[in-house]
């Protein structure tokens, strides 16, 4: 037995009204925008897309996502917010956010996931390029009150596994 060493409860919960609350006062921590209604009214139709992440009963963490259908039918999951309170991270609650997404892409043969992030966010970019996201596209003046105004467009491709036949 590892001496000091204790079990660190992390987990995840699903978004709901009721703890609607905890993702506003999560993202009025982590990013320099407002969000609109439509912002929360989207996580919380995602449903199982969009979780919060506890460390030991303290909502420290979150993913909101937004399923959107491409021409012919075929949905994609578009990250509208991953983020985590700098004490926690790099503990892998990050990490624990976006491979449930994966899953869940992966489960429901969603086969795109793709999100925004700021040019200058290093540490966002380094992250999700671990992760196996791509930088697409660059987008000039997409954010109207932070500077730098433009972002970069990050996707990434799910391999769907192959069906017996």
């Amino acid at each position: 037995m590892g001496a000091g060493k204790r079990e660190i409860q992390t987990s995840l919960d699903g978004l709901r009204e009721k703890n609607l609350m905890q993702l506003k006062k999560l993202n009025t921590a982590l990013f320099p925008v407002r969000y609109n209604d439509k912002y929360y009214a989207d996580a919380l139709a995602a449903g199982d897309f969009s979780k919060l992440a506890y460390f030991s009963d303290i909502c420290v963490g979150a993913i909101a996502c937004r399923l959107e259908k491409k021409e012919g039918g075929a949905v994609r999951v578009y990250i509208m917010t991953l983020g985590v309170l700098a004490p926690y991270r790099g503990i892998g609650i990050g990490k624990m956010l976006l491979n449930h997404v994966f899953e869940l892409s992966t489960k429901q043969n969603i086969s795109q996931i793709y999100l925004h992030v700021q040019t200058n966010n290093d540490d966002a970019i380094s992250f999700y390029k671990k992760f196996g996201f791509e930088i697409t596209e660059t987008i000039q003046n997409y954010y109207t009150n932070i500077t730098p105004p433009d972002c970069y467009v990050l996707t990434k491709n799910i391999t769907q596994p192959q069906t017996k036949k």
